[in-house]
Parts: structure tokens; sequence; C-alpha cells
């Protein structure tokens, strides 16, 4: 062996130590690469489950106060509907009452035509039958005011009815709104969870599938050297290093486009987003 093929030797060795060199730091940013990749995932997961109990403590507590707010209305319908009662058999009791003294009156007009009838048969106890029909007839005038006032408190417990009718079905209207915003919370609240979900995945995915194979396709770049005249064998190997790297990238981009279509499909009022492939 001569010198020029010992020398073409030692410059494809040097060649092929710089090779390796380069491959070793090429893994050891990667490592580092990754190390960092976990723990920013780790944190932002810790991030994400302290966001997430905070907002299911929130929803426990707006459904407990709307629950209570729910319980005050039928409380309040209840005691509507009691007072309603007892101020219908005030009123029965008021008729009664009014038609009792109605009845006295008749008897008392009687008896007054027939105290009247017997003034001729006893002209001796006229003047006692004269005050005694004066004080019947300040009885009646009596039971006459007493009838008057009797018919305006009829009249006002007839409008306090008509007034707890309306505020009755005005809390029955807000109830219903109420247990109709509840439902619509509840179905904002599955869709947001949803979303979440997804935007969780893409993340992910974004975060682990895309940036591991830029790390290594730029780890592969820092071995192509201007100064290094490589052979076709070293650069078909550059080569074939870098091809899992974009066949990976190509494959994220289907699975992304695949993972968006179907959140799309899934609700129909989330607004698609095309990725230029």
């Amino acid at each position: 062996m001569n010198n020029d093929e010992e020398l073409e030797d030692y410059c494809r060795l040097k060649r092929e130590l710089e090779f390796q060199k380069v491959e070793i730091k090429t893994l050891r940013k990667e490592l580092s690469i990754s190390k960092v990749e976990n723990t920013f995932q780790n944190n932002e997961k810790q991030q994400r489950a302290v966001e997430l109990i905070k907002a299911k403590k929130e929803l426990a507590f707006q459904n407990t106060e709307k629950r209570k707010r729910a319980d005050e209305l039928i409380i309040a319908n209840y005691e509507l509907d009691f007072q309603k009662d007892e101020k219908q058999k005030r009123a029965y009791e008021l008729l009664t009452a009014n038609n009792e003294l109605a009845q006295q009156y008749h008897q008392k007009q009687k008896r007054t035509h027939e105290f009247l009838s017997t003034t001729k048969e006893l002209l001796i106890q006229k003047n006692k039958k004269e005050k005694w029909i004066d004080e019947l007839l300040i009885a009646n005038q009596e039971l006459a005011l007493q009838q008057h006032k009797r018919q305006k408190q009829d009249d006002e417990l007839l409008k306090l009815n008509k007034a707890l009718a309306v505020q009755y079905e005005e809390k029955k209207a807000l109830a219903s709104e109420l247990t109709l915003a509840y439902i619509d919370m509840v179905k904002t609240d599955k869709i947001l969870r949803k979303h979440i979900d997804g935007l969780e995945n893409m993340m992910f995915m974004i975060s682990h599938k895309v940036r591991q194979p830029i790390a290594q396709i730029l780890g592969i770049t820092n071995l192509l050297d201007d100064s290094i005249n490589y052979s076709a064998d070293e650069l078909k190997k550059i080569v074939e290093f870098l091809k899992p790297s974009a066949i990976e990238l190509d494959n994220f981009t289907e699975e992304f486009t695949t993972l968006l279509s179907t959140l799309h499909k899934k609700e129909g009022d989330v607004v698609p987003i095309k990725l230029i492939k």
C-alpha cells in the first residue's frame, strides 16, 4: 500500500469519525429536547387539571344555587296557594255572616211589624214600645253600615285574590325560565368538554409528533457541511436518515386532518379548519 492510499484511508476514517461525532451530538440534542418536552407536557397537564377542578367546582356551585332558587320558588308557590285558600275561606265566612245578618235583619223587621200591630192594644206601653222601635231603627242602621263595610272588605279580598293569581303566574313563568336556562347550561358544558378534549389531543399531537421529527431533521442537516466532500454512500445514508422523519411528518398531517374533520362532524357549530398539505 502506497502513501496515497494510506492518506485516502486516513481521510475516510477521519470523515467517519466526524460523522459519528455529529450523530452523537444529534442524539444528545434529541434527548435534551425530549426531556424539555416531557417537562412542558407535565406542567401543562397539571395546569389543565387545576383549571378543570376549578370549572367543576364553579359548575357545582351554580347548580346548587339554582336548585336553592327552584326550591324557594316552590315553597313560595305553596305559600301563595295556602294564602289563596285561606282568603277564600274568609270570603266564604264573610258571606255566611252577611247571610246571617240579613236573616236577623228580616227577623227584626218582622218583630217591628208585630210590635206596631200590638201598639193599638197596648196603649199603656206605647212610650216603651216607641223607645224600643227607635233602638231597633238604630240597630238596623248599624247593621246596614256593617253590611256596607263587609261589602267593601269582600271587594278588597277579590282584588287581592286577582293580584295573587298574577304573582303566581309570574313566578311559575320564572321557574320555567330557570329550568330552561339550566338545561342550556348543561348542554353548553358538554359541548365545551368535547372542545377541550379535542384541543388537548391537537396540542399533544403538535407538541409531540411534530417537534420530534423536526428536531431529527435539524440534527441531520447539521451533518451537511460544505467543507466535507461526502461520498455517494454517505449522502445516501443522510437521505435515509431524513426520509423517516419526512414520512412521520406526512403521516401526522393526515392524522391531524382526520382529527379536525371528526371534530367538525361531531359538533355542527365548530368552524372547520383546512390544512394545506
